[in-house]
């Protein structure tokens, strides 16, 4: 079966909130000026959450192994939560708004007829990094949490996604990143015990070689 094909059997999420995403285009077709900028942004942003795990990795290397395996844990999380998100957008098969309303302002190039719109994957990516570094650290997940939601207000601006598309990316990534960060840092725990006094110790741990005390 082909993806022009499936296209009929899509699911038109236009009635459940065309008016508010409507509402949003139109204060982009209001603030053009914004375009370009919040149009890149939404591709770039994703590098933050990126920056975000980076320091939290460099962090715990002066903490214990159950943080040092929580910050491994991060990528692999968020990786399993795009993946979730990645089937569920199969199976849910909901036309993007560019096509779905197509006299509504769109600022970004609407994509082909098998890129289905919901959940959207770069707002589960963010919501996923913000369940990841909850576990592992407060602060920098604060600072997740406000470039998720700005990541989320910008596919709604720019026209490729329904605001119930992002919240329920957001639905569905949290709990799925969080459980993941759990479980690994169970598993991982223990081996990274084991390795921070070896040959990885630069990668896994700030302390001289021999200096390690357990977590």
């Amino acid at each position: 079966m082909t993806p022009a094909s499936l296209v009929p059997l899509a699911f038109d999420g236009s009635h459940i909130d065309g008016s508010l995403f409507t509402t949003v285009t139109d204060f982009a077709r209001d603030t053009r000026w914004l375009n370009g900028p919040l149009e890149s942004w939404t591709g770039i942003g994703l590098g933050v959450f990126a920056v975000l795990m980076v320091i939290g990795w460099w962090q715990a290397r002066r903490r214990d192994s159950a943080s040092m395996a929580l910050a491994l844990a991060a990528p692999v999380s968020v990786v399993v939560a795009f993946g979730v998100a990645e089937v569920v957008k199969k199976l849910i098969s909901e036309v993007r708004p560019c096509r779905s309303m197509p006299h509504a302002f769109i600022v970004e190039t609407c994509p082909v007829r098998s890129d289905f719109a919901f959940p959207s994957g770069h707002t589960t990516t963010a919501a996923a990094t913000v369940a990841a570094l909850w576990l592992l650290n407060r602060k920098l997940c604060a600072v997740a949490a406000l470039f998720a939601l700005f990541e989320g207000f910008t596919r709604v601006y720019v026209g490729a996604h329904y605001p119930h598309d992002v919240l329920g990316s957001a639905l569905l990534a949290l709990p799925v990143a969080f459980l993941t960060s759990l479980a690994l840092r169970r598993l991982a725990t223990p081996l990274v015990e084991r390795l921070r006094p070896g040959v990885l110790a630069p990668v896994l741990t700030a302390r001289p070689a021999g200096a390690h005390t357990a977590g």
